[in-house]
């Protein structure tokens, strides 16, 4: 008697059934909560606490992105920190360029670890600071460089507080997104990768003359 032929394995549920349209849609329903699931546990943490119109989810910078806004701070110096450092590619670029210190605050644990192994890797290990802080309470009164990839939504309420708390001399960068209320004092990039560039005392002055100027 000959061997027989060995079946080939249904792809499908346990006993070799064949994944009809109902085990599709289960599968599909299945993928995306392991897909929520992720996100709830490696990138949520650390928004619990955070207003709702506040919070500001990770997308990471491209490296034209990170390219262009260090092009507009060349030659600087003083205390550079990005608000919402993610995985931390902005600020390990910063101090490879010589802006230090170079500080990211970032809330999420998962992100910070992630920044610490790519600080580790680029050589910059124990060099640049990570800090689980709420970008919000941070005083940013010794911080000369700022670097803001942030959702449009909350550009206005960070406005006020770049002008209550920076020096004259400070300069911020903004990447996706400018201030809608600023002028900015240079530009870089196209689309996506355009950042935009905003001297402080610049900014003041351009505020109070419009103060000024307004009708009682």
């Amino acid at each position: 008697m000959e061997p027989e032929e060995p079946e080939e394995a249904a792809w499908g549920r346990p006993g070799g059934d064949e994944l009809g349209g109902r085990g599709l849609v289960e599968l599909a329903v299945a993928s995306g909560v392991a897909a929520w699931a992720t996100w709830a546990v490696l990138l949520m943490p650390g928004f619990r606490r955070v207003p709702l119109r506040l919070q500001v989810p990770y997308q990471p910078s491209g490296p034209q992105q990170v390219a262009n806004a260090l092009a507009l701070l060349r030659g600087r110096s003083g205390k550079t920190v990005d608000l919402g450092s993610g995985d931390g590619r902005l600020v390990v670029e910063a101090y490879k360029q010589g802006l230090r210190p170079a500080v990211g605050y970032e809330l999420n644990p998962w992100l910070l670890c992630l920044s610490s192994y790519r600080a580790w890797k680029a050589g910059c290990h124990g060099k640049v600071s990570f800090l689980k802080k709420d970008l919000w309470k941070v005083n940013l009164s010794d911080c000369y460089n700022v670097i803001v990839f942030l959702a449009p939504s909350v550009k206005p309420p960070l406005a006020a507080k770049l002008l209550e708390e920076l020096p004259d001399e400070a300069r911020v960068v903004a990447g996706r997104f400018p201030f809608p209320s600023w002028t900015p004092t240079s530009t870089l990039g196209q689309g996506l990768e355009q950042v935009w560039a905003y001297d402080m005392k610049e900014v003041r002055r351009a505020v109070q003359s419009s103060a000024e100027g307004s009708p009682v």
